[in-house]
């Protein structure tokens, strides 16, 4: 395991929020080498000292019942300031660190990674077995990802890239390998003659509040299709890799990805639509709304299909926006009804089907939604009502969260839960082909409530609720 970490962006707000509470919660459970340190980079003017006490403010809850191990964290820090967009700059500053391997972290905007990737080359701390860890999104567009790719390839081997997609990371997502491959209960039916259709939820009650720039750049399908929902799809749609190493692994969710079906004008006009939030009530509280001059998304729906022999004819839904009625991520694989029904309570056509519902937050818990008998013998028909099989997630706090497990497969060399860059194009080059249709079509950006589920018109996107579509609207 690495020892240095070189946090790019240290005072942002990914690190503040989730880069350095990881690795206190590392640190206080003595997961990181005993000679770790970190060099945090930024552009404000800061000492090393000035720095900690920053971080010391905004980190004393973390560990509120032993303050010792955020003390004996910070200790560790050197900070240093530098223009990140200097390439000589960033050498000059960082050059006394290469002295051993390590691992740097861009958590900056990715018009910002080709620059710190060659001012760290030309410093020395991309040789050898040091690593460079990236926070999507990967680029804009299919042509800005492959010029990125091809600009960090020239400084390091992709066997030495870690794109961090932080879904990746959670229990939740990695059970999901875990209830496909390893139960044929499930396998044998996950494919298209048993699956109606396949739902992915994604709903925040946050806004774009600090972040209209970046927003207003990218939208909700660059910010949130492109990478977190085309990653969960893949793993959902994928076939059985041949072992659960890395790169096969990525293999299958690469032809996945490149298996998605393009979308044309007429495709996107019926399949998915737009909405961007309006003034409204978000828990309790009165929220503005987002407004630009640009007609960009803060909620996307998809309905998409996936050209191959398992899933022919079988629509994924994608659903993600800010500020909806609820902070949600869900996966919900609804099965088709059974061949021929016997019973006369529910009538046919009123029964519900099976499900598969794996809620990723806030709680992390799996569903299956079954049909059930509530008559006794003496009775003289047979009904039958929906039951659930809750295969809850265990709330352990030894379970590690998502930052705090990337960041120790990062230190570790271990590539299983990261993003290759075909991953990364692939889905891109589907990406690409909606926004181009929505730029010919000039797809209306339709405005929701705040505290809503988006517009009205995307209701028939929304996963089932109790068996029934639209019953969140």
């Amino acid at each position: 395991m690495h020892d240095t970490l070189l946090l790019f962006g240290a005072t942002g707000d990914l690190s503040q929020r989730y880069l350095f509470p990881s690795l206190i919660h590392l640190w206080r459970d003595r997961l990181l080498p005993t000679t770790f340190r970190i060099v945090a980079v930024g552009r404000q003017e800061l000492s090393d000292d000035e720095f900690r006490a920053w971080l010391r403010d905004r980190m004393a809850a973390e560990v509120a019942d032993d303050a010792g191990v955020v003390e004996d964290l910070l200790a560790r820090i050197a900070y240093v300031s530098v223009d990140l967009r200097d390439e000589a700059a960033i050498a000059q500053a960082l050059s006394a660190y290469a002295d051993r391997p390590s691992v740097s972290y861009l958590a900056t905007p990715p018009d910002l990674f080709v620059p710190c990737a060659q001012g760290l080359k030309a410093a020395g701390l991309l040789d050898g077995e040091s690593r460079l860890v990236l926070e999507k999104p990967i680029g804009r567009d299919l042509a800005s990802a492959r010029a990125i790719n091809a600009a960090l390839k020239a400084c390091l081997d992709e066997s030495r890239i870690f794109r961090i997609d932080h879904y990746l990371g959670k229990a939740a997502v990695q059970n999901l390998l875990a209830l496909r491959f390893g139960n044929t209960l499930l396998e044998a039916v996950w494919q298209h003659r048993w699956i109606e259709s396949v739902d992915i939820l994604v709903g925040e009650t946050a806004g774009v509040d600090g972040r209209e720039g970046y927003y207003a750049h990218y939208g909700a399908l660059r910010d949130m299709v492109q990478n977190h929902m085309l990653q969960l799809l893949a793993l959902i749609a994928m076939e059985p890799p041949s072992a659960l190493d890395a790169d096969s692994i990525r293999d299958e969710k690469r032809k996945v990805l490149r298996a998605l079906r393009p979308m044309s004008e007429a495709d996107v006009a019926q399949h998915t639509v737009r909405g961007r939030y309006g003034a409204g009530v978000v828990e309790g509280r009165a929220v503005k709304g987002f407004v630009h001059d640009e007609p960009v998304e803060t909620f996307v729906a998809v309905q998409t299909w996936i050209d191959n022999w398992r899933w022919a004819g079988v629509p994924f839904r994608l659903v993600t926006g800010k500020r909806l009625a609820e902070r949600a991520t869900e996966v919900v694989v609804s099965f088709r009804p059974v061949a021929h029904w016997l019973f006369d309570r529910p009538k046919r056509g009123r029964e519900r089907p099976n499900h598969l519902r794996m809620r990723l937050q806030p709680d992390e818990t799996i569903e299956l939604g079954l049909m059930g008998s509530l008559a006794a013998p003496e009775w003289g028909a047979l009904e039958l009502r929906p039951m659930s099989l809750d295969l809850s997630m265990s709330t352990s706090p030894q379970r590690r969260i998502a930052y705090e497990r990337l960041l120790v497969d990062a230190l570790r060399g271990n590539q299983t839960l990261f993003v290759r860059d075909d991953e990364i194009e692939a889905a891109w080059q589907w990406i690409d082909s909606i926004e181009q249709a929505w730029s010919r079509n000039r797809q209306p950006v339709l405005e929701y409530p705040a505290g809503s589920w988006g517009p009205a018109e995307a209701e028939a996107f929304l996963p089932p609720v109790n068996g029934q579509r639209g019953g969140r609207a």
